[in-house]
Order: structure tokens, then sequence, then C-alpha cells
């Protein structure tokens, strides 16, 4: 029995381990994905740590990338950058790898 339980509670502790670095793998890419559109739309460096910042909350309003990518490409679209949602949702899959290689990095 004690081994049964070892093997759930290891199971439990990697489940949690995952979804954390799901959190922070996606938190990441948000911030850098933000600099990202910040550097596009020609914002200082302050003005750019605060646009990071608001993608971030940003990913909270709704489950998935939507909310993100509806953000990010109506603020660029604003801002008169000629940019496209594929070209959104290109940039958010280039900074996920690299989100994911920093943290794993990290580890």
């Amino acid at each position: 029995m004690t081994d049964f339980n070892d093997r759930e509670r290891a199971e439990e502790a990697k489940f949690a381990h995952d979804e954390e670095m799901h959190f922070r793998v996606h938190a990441r890419r948000n911030r850098l994905v933000g600099q990202w559109a910040a550097d596009r739309m020609g914002l200082s460096s302050v003005e750019a740590e605060a646009y990071a910042k608001g993608v971030v909350q940003a990913d909270f309003e709704e489950s998935g990338d939507e909310d993100v990518v509806r953000k990010l490409l109506g603020d660029l679209v604003h801002a008169g950058v000629d940019v496209s949602e594929a070209d959104v949702r290109s940039a958010l899959e280039a900074k996920s790898i690299e989100a994911r290689r920093a943290l794993m990095g990290e580890d």
C-alpha cells in the first residue's frame, strides 16, 4: 500500500510541476510577445515593459490565446503597424519556443 501511495504522490507532484511550467511558459511567452509588439509600435523601454505586463494580464480574460491575439492585433493595427493575424500567431509560436527554452535552462 505504501508503494501505491508513494506513486500517487509522485504523480500528483509531477502533475503540479507540469501545470506550473505550463503557466510559467505562457506568462513568459506573453511578456516576450508583448515586447515584440512594443518594439514594432516604437514604444519606449518603460512603455514596452508596461505594455508587456498588459499582454500577460490580457491572457486571463478567457481560455486559450484568442484574448492575447485580439489585444496584440488590435493594438498593432491601431498604432499603424502593418501586421496580420498570421504574423501575430507566428510571433506567439516563436516566443513560446523561446520561453520554453529559457525556462528549461533555469531548471
